[in-house]
């Protein structure tokens, strides 16, 4: 097994981390504080050349594999966890889907713009009643001449405040359930769409989080993606890669914690000593570094079996290794962040030092792309799966 980067893969990785630092950094504190997006982040993410990391080079982007879209993710997580997850919201969970899913007419559409920076994606699924019951949302598509009429509400939607353009799923035939979902794309501009509210969060603040409201929203037949009623299997081919994109963002917060943890243990001094020297202290430090080598090494796997297993759908190898993935990062992240924390006492509770933001934007990742619940839910079924078919049940 070959555990090395390639020379492009560790060329992005530093890019974007000394991007981060130099850019990211200096404004943190403002991101947090004031919940502030930067309105010139996504035109500076295009200067580098990150916005298209897994898009063909015909659309702008840069070819590259699911393993460089999760660097650079786990980088920016490193500095700011909120603008690396409405990065990977744009990237990913919008323009990745679309880039293999929608039409020709439509990827040279929406996608050039979106590599440059010019339009912002986003991607709504989850709604009010409908969150890890994905498959029960209530928004409605009916088709109306050329055009079809969306009624709904999609809730928790990063990006959605600031979308551009957005991958929405309704029913098309309620009846018929899970096999009758249809995704679209919908532009802010199209009559009937409007964002409700945006919400307050107490982490991965600087990212936009809102509710979205569709009320007789008209979108053009053309922009239907894929299929009338197999809106599903749009949904399920982008949720093993959006889980390992993600859980980079939990490994690159879980680095950061270690990294502040170590500095601070060598420079604290309690009862004459560096509080490095304390075996208690020692201990925490160890366990943080092995819990996320081990999430690195789970993600990076799944990110490289990425490129090549079978996609979404039920019973492949590579939906157990991307719910396993972000499962075990998330929960490391939220415990190396929750030590790191402990570590630094009284100073880290205090909102001017940074391990308390770590602390609580890793949370969200235990939450966001499937609960740890159902990642739990979705490893037993595939483990189980051929066990059950050999006994018959």
């Amino acid at each position: 097994m070959d555990f090395q980067l390639s020379e492009e893969q560790r060329m992005m990785k530093e890019m974007v981390h000394k991007w981060s630092v130099n850019e990211l950094g200096p404004i943190q504190e403002k991101i947090d504080d004031e919940d502030w997006f930067p309105p010139d982040f996504f035109k500076k993410c295009a200067e580098i050349g990150i916005l298209g990391i897994t898009i063909d080079e015909k659309y702008g982007g840069l070819g590259g594999d699911v393993l460089m879209q999760t660097l650079a993710v786990e980088e920016m997580s490193r500095i700011c966890p909120g603008l690396a997850m409405t990065y990977a919201a744009h990237s990913n969970l919008c323009m990745n889907n679309i880039h293999k899913n929608a039409s020709e007419f439509l990827k040279e559409k929406y996608l050039p713009p979106m590599v440059a920076g010019e339009k912002i994606g986003a991607l709504g699924l989850t709604e009010p009643n409908a969150g890890s019951d994905a498959m029960s949302l209530r928004t409605r598509a009916e088709k109306k001449g050329d055009k079809y009429i969306l009624n709904g509400t999609k809730m928790f939607i990063t990006n959605g405040p600031i979308a551009d353009v957005l991958l929405v799923y309704a029913k098309t035939a309620p009846e018929k359930g899970a096999k009758g979902i249809s995704a679209f794309i919908v532009e802010k501009d199209f009559p009937g769409f409007s964002v409700s509210r945006k919400l307050k969060k107490c982490g991965m603040r600087g990212s936009p989080t809102g509710e979205l409201v569709f009320e007789d929203c008209e979108v053009p037949a053309e922009n239907l993606v894929g299929q009338e009623n197999m809106g599903v299997h749009v949904m399920t081919s982008g949720l093993d890669i959006e889980r390992i994109v993600l859980a980079g963002g939990s490994v690159g917060m879980a680095q950061q914690a270690l990294d502040y943890s170590v500095r601070y243990a060598a420079e604290r001094e309690q009862f004459g000593q560096a509080i490095g020297n304390f075996q208690m202290i020692q201990q925490k430090l160890a366990d943080m570094f092995a819990r996320t080598e081990a999430a690195r090494l789970l993600v990076y796997r799944a990110a490289e079996m990425a490129q090549h297993a079978p996609r979404g759908g039920k019973g492949t190898e590579l939906t157990k290794q991307a719910a396993a993935a972000i499962l075990f990062a998330s929960e490391a992240a939220t415990w190396v962040c929750n030590q790191a924390v402990q570590i630094h006492g009284g100073y880290g509770y205090c909102l001017e030092f940074p391990v308390q933001k770590l602390w609580r934007d890793a949370k969200l990742y235990e939450i966001g792309a499937g609960t740890s619940e159902i990642r739990r839910i979705i490893v037993a079924r595939e483990l189980l799966r051929e066990a059950f078919a050999r006994a018959g049940k």
